[in-house]
């Protein structure tokens, strides 16, 4: 037994079910209908959906290997995804132009985009509310390429050469220290923020568990190998504009160097990773299995639905000056609750204060 990181609180019936059979090898599982009762999109199933994929990447303290593979297990959590991916095929428009889908991502919003998390941040943004961002994204970002890895063996010749060449610059290109994931884990640390795997997971919303599921539902079923290509060229091919947005908030707020190393190190990689993403990923996959070529534009049409959900989730909190998080942000050392504010400017050396931190229940 690996020692991971600690079991999440519930959300609902469903997900107390799913936490109480991982802490009692003699429980059982919701049934069915317990599935059926939880809300696609809802915290409770998607926080269910969200711990039964973590047995894929790292466990949870106290919770035997073998739960991975369990066929109870594994029976609830091909249903809860099937309600999922249900709802993001009746929510996504569909069809197979592929080249008009990646032509939409290659748009940029004119201007203050007011449905855009980066554009707010980088204009309006507070310290505090980066420091949530990164708390929200942490889910993903310390473990970050390792979904897409999943789709590495279900790939052939110039997609699979090319897929390989952008992962090798994802885990760092050889050199731990330049890893992806430890250049987040180093922002987080920046933030004050507690940059341990899975310490933010109770303060994330539905939404945010969703954007992370998505990757976990494609990179799972190998017959969802072209969605997941399609997520992966849309999350490349936007990254290097929202991340030089995030940089200069960072940059703003006096969040620190770390902090806007990792996003500005995403400016760069991520412009060449655009043009490999699309010439030689979407174009080699769709060249050995044209019939995927729905499945591509379904990854790319999911990935903006889910994260127009969060910026939904985020945004009208942030505005109204208050938490979007359920629970306080996790800070460094494992206190809860502090919020920091830059006092003066950044280029005065601002660094962050602490004062109250009022909490969307």
């Amino acid at each position: 037994m690996r020692r991971g990181p600690e079991l999440p609180r519930a959300r609902g019936e469903l997900s107390a079910g799913v936490l109480g059979w991982l802490r009692d090898a003699a429980g059982e599982l919701p049934g069915d209908e317990a599935v059926a009762r939880a809300e696609p999109l809802g915290e409770d199933l998607q926080l269910a959906l969200y711990v039964l994929y973590e047995l894929h990447y790292r466990g949870f303290a106290g919770v035997p290997d073998d739960r991975e593979w369990d066929p109870a297990g594994l029976g609830l959590r091909v249903a809860a995804e099937e309600r999922f991916l249900a709802t993001l095929r009746a929510r996504t428009g569909g069809g197979d132009r592929v080249d008009l889908a990646l032509a939409a991502l290659l748009t940029e919003p004119a201007g203050d985009d007011p449905a855009s998390l980066s554009h707010f941040l980088c204009r309006h943004g507070e310290l505090w509310q980066l420091r949530e961002y990164a708390a929200v994204r942490s889910l993903y970002h310390l473990k970050e390429a390792d979904p897409h890895a999943w789709v590495l063996p279900r790939l052939s010749g110039r997609a699979k050469a090319a897929m390989v060449a952008i992962e090798f610059d994802e885990f760092g290109a050889g050199r731990a220290e330049r890893a992806h994931a430890h250049l987040f884990a180093e922002l987080m640390a920046d933030l004050a923020l507690d940059a341990g795997y899975g310490r933010q997971l109770d303060g994330a919303p539905a939404e945010a568990l969703a954007v992370v599921n998505l990757m976990s539902l494609f990179g799972l079923r190998r017959a969802l190998r072209g969605a997941l290509v399609g997520h992966f060229a849309a999350v490349e091919i936007t990254s290097s504009p929202g991340s030089r947005r995030l940089a200069e908030a960072l940059r703003r707020t006096g969040a620190g160097p770390a902090a806007e190393r990792f996003y500005l190190e995403h400016v760069e990689a991520d412009a060449v990773h655009e043009q490999l993403v699309r010439r030689e990923v979407v174009a080699g996959l769709l060249a050995a299995e044209p019939e995927l070529a729905a499945d591509v534009v379904f990854g790319i049409e999911a990935t903006g639905l889910v994260e127009e959900a969060l910026a939904r989730a985020l945004l009208p909190a942030w505005r109204a000056g208050r938490s979007a998080l359920r629970r306080p942000v996790v800070g460094a050392g494992g206190t809860e609750g502090a919020r920091p504010v830059a006092m003066g400017s950044a280029t005065e050396g601002a660094r962050p204060v602490v004062e109250a931190h009022r909490v969307v229940g």
